[in-house]
Order: C-alpha cells, then sequence, then structure tokens
C-alpha cells in the first residue's frame, strides 16, 4: 500500500521560527551522527491495546527518559475536541515544538495551489495560540509539488508568510508497520509483539543508515539529521526502544530546534517532482546518485513483501 492510500484511510479511528544560536553549536564538531526525533499528525484514537491517553503518555515519557525534544507537525483535522488540545497541551508543557501540518492532510500534486496554501493558514489557526508554536510547516507525504510552478509558489508563500520548511532529512515507513500491527491486532489480540518491534528497529536503523551514508557523499559532512516518525501506536509501544537502539549503536540525540539550525534546512532543492527526504532531492540534484535512490524514497510498497514473508 502507497503511503497516500494508506493516509487516506485514517480518520476519526504564535511565535515567528527563530533559529537558535549558542545551543545549536552544541556538539557541531562530533564525529557522531546526530539525530533528533519529529512525529506527524497527532491523529490520537483508542485501540484495544492502548489508549488514546496512554499512548500519548508513553510517546512523552520515553522522550522524557532521554530529556529529548522532538517536533511534533499537528494536521489540525485531528485536533478536534477538547480532550485532544489537552492532550496536545501536553506536548507544549513538556517544551517540545509545536509545528504546522496544515489541516486537511492533502495530496498536493492533485491539490491547487490556491486551496493548498489556504489549508495551511487554516492549520496554522489550531496551533497558533500554543506558545511552543513554531513557524515550521512539512509538507503532507512530503510531496512538495509535482510541477515548478506549484513548487515555487508555495516556497513564496512560506517565504511570505515567514515559515520554514521542516524538512525531514532520514524519512522512514513507520505508518506502514503501525497499521499491519494494527490490523493483525485486531484479528488477533494477544500476539507476540516482539516480531513487530525487531523489525521496526531493524527498518529504523536501514533507513537511517542509509540516509546517513548519502548526507556524508552529497555533503561531505555531518548533518544533523530529523528522522520522520508518526504519533501511533507503534512508537506508543517502542520509540523507548528505538531511542535506546541509536544511542547504543553510537548515535548522539539532539533537541529539534538544534537539529534545524543546521544550515541544510535553508536547502531548496530544484528537482520535479519537489519534496522526499531532504537528503534524497539534494542527491536527486545533483545527478550523480540515481543508482543509489529510488521513488518515492520510502513507501509501503517496498516494506510489504518482507512483512508478508515474516506473516507480520
Amino acid at each position: 500500500m502507497k503511503r497516500r492510500e494508506f493516509l487516506g484511510t485514517l480518520g476519526a479511528s504564535a511565535v515567528a521560527f527563530t533559529l537558535p544560536s549558542a545551543k545549536a553549536q552544541q556538539g557541531s564538531m562530533s564525529s557522531l551522527p546526530q539525530l533528533a526525533i519529529t512525529l506527524d499528525d497527532f491523529n490520537l484514537f483508542d485501540t484495544p491495546t492502548m489508549t488514546a491517553g496512554d499512548r500519548n503518555r508513553k510517546i512523552l515519557d520515553a522522550l522524557k527518559a532521554e530529556n529529548l525534544k522532538a517536533a511534533l507537525f499537528v494536521t489540525g483535522r485531528y485536533v478536534d475536541s477538547e480532550q485532544k488540545r489537552a492532550y496536545l497541551k501536553e506536548w507544549n508543557d513538556s517544551d517540545h515544538i509545536i509545528g504546522n501540518h496544515s489541516f486537511s492532510h492533502l495530496y498536493y500534486p492533485d491539490t491547487s495551489f490556491a486551496e493548498f496554501s489556504a489549508d495551511l493558514l487554516r492549520g496554522e489557526k489550531i496551533v497558533k495560540d500554543f506558545p511552543r508554536f513554531k513557524k515550521l510547516f512539512r509538507f503532507p507525504y512530503l510531496k512538495e509539488g509535482d510541477t515548478a510552478g506549484k513548487r515555487d509558489g508555495m516556497r513564496a508563500f512560506l517565504h511570505e508568510h515567514e515559515y520554514h520548511n521542516g524538512h525531514v532529512t532520514i524519512d522512514a515507513s513507520d505508518w506502514y508497520v503501525d497499521g499491519r500491527l494494527r490490523q493483525k491486532l485486531k484479528q488477533h489480540p494477544n500476539i507476540d509483539l516482539a516480531p513487530y518491534r525487531n523489525f521496526y528497529l531493524a527498518h529504523l536503523w536501514e533507513r537511517s543508515v542509509y540516509y546517513d551514508h548519502l548526507a556524508q557523499r552529497v555533503t561531505r559532512r555531518r548533518v544533523k539529521h530529523t528522522l520522520l516518525l508518526h504519533h501511533n501506536l507503534l512508537n506508543g509501544l517502542f520509540l523507548g526502544d528505538a531511542l535506546r537502539m541509536f544511542k547504543a549503536r553510537g548515535w548522539q540525540l539532539i533537541d529539534a530546534d538544534i537539529a534545524f539550525a543546521d544550515p541544510i534546512f535553508a536547502s531548496e532543492p530544484e528537482t520535479l517532482p519537489a519534496g522526499e527526504s531532504l537528503i534524497w532531492a539534494l542527491a536527486k540534484q545533483t545527478g550523480r546518485f540515481d543508482k543509489a535512490l529510488r521513488y518515492p524514497g520510502e513507501d509501503g510498497i517496498y516494506e510489504k513483501p518482507k512483512m508478508d514473508k515474516m506473516n507480520l
């Protein structure tokens, strides 16, 4: 299943952004890979395994255990009750960045510039009054425009409204693993979760190493990475395991504001279709790495055969 098709099945089931100065330089000379956590959507709902509130608390607790500040990119239509707003306030009160992921999570290639840009502003209304709101916008599905006009139109719109692009450097398909896990739990509520945990951790590690190596080849330096995850059951269960894995394997966990201060996030690759991981797009733009790239960069179609083979 493709990213867009899968997310389309999910329903109910401000201050200006400023780049930090001194804190942003922390670890700048480190030879270790550096990684910040970003989570998309904030689509909260109960599952037989975990309530919405429990999931929210477990993800926050996993970050707190590592003294780590993440960035949460909120899709406005999911904050549809006072309870959901209270859950979002927990992120604000824990000092995590709150970013804009639009209101409706539209697929830009199928949407006009006028409708898409208006939806961004509609999403801003949901989150702008939280003190930790930053003018960071993450494109739904990481799709930034299928024509030069739409790509450049949104870039000009972001600049006009003092937004920065909340780029991903490490893309992954946690959303697909989460969907498979929830489907299995509906059929077999008491299944052993360990195989899903192991698959998930292996997937995150594989994609992180790939994008880190690609980044070094493209930029000839270590960049500060932003990992794309989602606020889902999978991370309610296993985010803590993922963070411990990265630390155990020599990666340095950093706050999201430090990562977004890396100059690489000001890049505007000239690729078409625009989007994907920022590292993917920068590599594509050079024309030198086509054998190392696939399109889309990440999607469920790549993980499905592996999970099918393992009966997950």
